[in-house]
């Protein structure tokens, strides 16, 4: 019997990152804020994670690499469609040759293949990588349309050493090219300042060959997942029409209010930031978006 094609909504993303089970990060935020972004959310975990790898220890890891394979083989099998794929945190380097074939797989000319990767913050690796994640993860920056690293991700995939900012103009319009040039058509780099006073990214597009800064007020403290929150409000407004550079200051603009939301409620910094508090602030902008 053949199996019947599942029906195709206005948008739909499939999400390919871990399941931290506390502590705000990966597919804990990305499915939330892409569904009150009237986004269907199909969601590929690459791990799971009793809470993410940042200043906790003792935490639980479950590498799910041999699972991808037969996730995208029934996914096939049902004649799913998405609007973009949207990879992120990996298992195992192993993965992203794995991820690399689901993107050829799945990819029909119209998907927007978004890659954030997320293996390194502050100069350091994550816990659970090792060096070989860099090569690996390069391999699959390759295959990306939208490239979101930090800073400290740019320079590993770069090959170049990390620096501490601020920076200076020269430096991130040389790295956002280099970056562009391994294959992504858009870059969006995150963590990028130039006083105390902003914080924010630096956008480049190959189409028009610009390179653009977005920039809001630098708050002082540091919490864990807002590379991921970031990424999730900047695909939220691409996929809802939003241009490169409109989109990334929507997803500054959210992120640093979800920040000031966690500092005035006073959280520890390891469970994230309270991005909930901005969802309907969010959903408001689209609203009114749609009806412009």
């Amino acid at each position: 019997m053949k199996m019947k094609q599942v029906s195709a909504p206005r948008r739909r993303v499939a999400a390919i990152h871990d399941i931290s089970g506390f502590g705000k990060c990966s597919l804990t935020v990305a499915l939330p804020i892409l569904s009150a972004a009237g986004i269907e959310t199909a969601c590929m975990p690459t791990a799971v994670l009793s809470t993410h790898t940042g200043d906790f220890e003792g935490f639980t890891y479950r590498d799910l690499t041999s699972d991808l394979t037969p996730f995208g083989e029934h996914w096939a099998s049902l004649g799913m469609r998405f609007n973009a794929i949207y990879t992120g945190f990996l298992g195992s380097p192993d993965q992203a040759a794995v991820i690399s074939r689901f993107i050829d797989r799945f990819q029909d000319g119209k998907t927007l293949v978004c890659v954030d990767p997320a293996m390194a913050d502050g100069g350091k690796l994550y816990k659970v990588f090792d060096e070989g994640m860099i090569p690996a993860m390069r391999s699959l920056c390759a295959k990306a349309d939208v490239l979101m690293p930090n800073m400290t991700e740019a320079a590993f995939l770069l090959g170049e050493p990390y620096q501490e900012g601020p920076y200076d103009a020269a430096t991130i319009d040389n790295m956002v090219r280099g970056l562009s040039a391994m294959g992504p058509r858009q870059v969006v780099l995150t963590g990028v300042y130039f006083d105390e006073n902003e914080l924010g990214c630096a956008c480049y597009d190959a189409k028009t060959d610009d390179v653009t800064m977005v920039l809001g007020k630098h708050i002082p403290k540091h919490f864990h997942g807002t590379g991921d929150v970031f990424a999730s409000f900047l695909i939220a407004a691409l996929l809802n029409g939003y241009d490169l550079k409109a989109a990334a200051d929507f997803a500054v603009t959210l992120t640093r209010e979800s920040i000031e939301a966690t500092v005035a409620i006073g959280t520890d910094p390891r469970e994230g930031v309270a991005f909930e508090d901005v969802l309907s602030r969010m959903m408001t902008m689209l609203a009114e978006k749609r009806s412009a």
